[in-house]
């Protein structure tokens, strides 16, 4: 794992129709816009946020997870719209010893439906294996969300498992999460 490449400079990564780049405070209403909706986190282990001035916040929450090196969050910008931010991608539990990141993702509601977020877990794993030699990326899913499962098979990610009552998500309590998981050796795009 060359956590350097990860973390020397913020990493803007981008494919013929977006972009994964840095939230700025530029972005705040996109931002709320995201946090806002309820819908949105129905299947995250992240509560909604229903004050701009939280969200405001968040940026710089995303600044010092960065610097501390624990978690990356990417805006997924779309180039056709003036790079208007339409959802968040990120990277978080690191393993080194393992060589082995976490994926998480979600959109605003509008942009559903429209391969954004496939292509943005593309993106994503194009870097991880190809910058930055991580040999595991996996996602952890709610059983219920069947859109997010598609996206991760989509890319090439095997249903691994599920860990029944697993883990505590806020605002969720104690859920059961199925396991996606994808290795450099499967990787093929």
């Amino acid at each position: 794992m060359n956590i350097e490449k990860l973390f020397e400079n913020f990493p803007v990564l981008e494919s013929e129709h977006l972009l994964l780049g840095k939230i700025e405070e530029a972005h705040l209403q996109e931002l709320f816009t995201i946090y806002d909706n309820d819908k949105v986190f129905e299947y995250c282990g992240i509560i909604p946020k229903h004050n701009l001035q939280t969200v405001s916040k968040m940026i710089g929450h995303f600044d010092r997870d960065f610097n501390k090196k624990s978690r990356i969050k990417w805006g997924i910008f779309q180039k056709n719209q003036s790079n208007k931010l339409v959802g968040i991608i990120e990277c978080m539990d690191f393993n080194a010893k393992v060589n082995m990141v976490s994926i998480g993702y979600f959109l605003a509601e509008e942009y559903w439906g429209k391969g954004i977020a496939t292509e943005s877990v593309q993106i994503l794993i194009k870097f991880l294996f190809d910058e930055v030699d991580i040999n595991r990326i996996q996602g952890e899913v709610m059983p219920a969300n069947e859109t997010s499962k598609k996206v991760l098979l989509k890319n090439g990610f095997m249903k691994e498992g599920l860990l029944r009552q697993a883990t505590l998500w806020s605002g969720k309590g104690i859920v059961d999460l199925e396991i996606f998981g994808i290795l450099q050796s499967d990787y093929n795009f």
